[in-house]
């Protein structure tokens, strides 16, 4: 049986003033070879899921029959 690591993530909670430090175990599972690091807000206000909210509150007894 062949396997392989294909994704691995962390989630890390920084306090003010505290350093970034790439986790230990993260780095043991690191070889040679070309690799992608992201690093993202996991809670990113600036780009929320969109939500169908808008259009359904928009939606008066008067428009009944228009759609």
């Amino acid at each position: 049986m062949q396997s392989a690591l294909i994704n691995l993530t962390y989630e890390i909670e920084l306090k003010d003033g505290e350093p970034f430090l790439f986790p230990e175990d993260a780095i043991k599972r690191l070889s040679p070879g070309k690799w992608w690091i992201s690093i993202r807000p996991a809670n990113n206000q600036s780009n929320p899921i969109r939500g169908h909210g808008a259009f359904l509150n928009s939606y008066a007894a008067e428009d009944e029959g228009l759609y």
